[in-house]
């Protein structure tokens, strides 16, 4: 939870028990109508921290990795500007490959 408030800036909205020993947690993004939900299906237990598959956009990816660097996040380079638009590559609380994207304007 540290990673995803304190270092990527999200805020909880909601963290309640779903049963023993499991909670569902939705992230708010700030700014956005979206958010994030965090929790762990049956039978996928062995599976937390080891996969995610996602990526972030924003309005200005360099200043996204500027701010996300210096709270912490370990990203695996600069910012690339690519056919579809600008992406930075970072990685999660757990090594989770992720991505804050700055989708092209056309």
């Amino acid at each position: 939870m540290a990673f995803w408030t304190e270092k990527v800036g999200l805020r909880v909205a909601t963290d309640q028990p779903v049963g023993p020993g499991k909670h569902w947690i939705k992230l708010r993004i700030p700014g956005a109508e979206t958010g994030l939900a965090l929790f762990t299906p049956d039978g996928q237990e062995d599976r937390v921290g080891k996969f995610f598959n996602g990526s972030f956009t924003c309005d200005d990816v360099e200043q996204t990795y500027r701010k996300m660097s210096e709270k912490g996040v370990v990203f695996e380079g600069p910012p690339e500007k690519q056919l579809r638009g600008t992406f930075a590559k970072f990685r999660g609380p757990n090594r989770q490959h992720l991505r804050a994207v700055q989708p092209l304007r056309l």
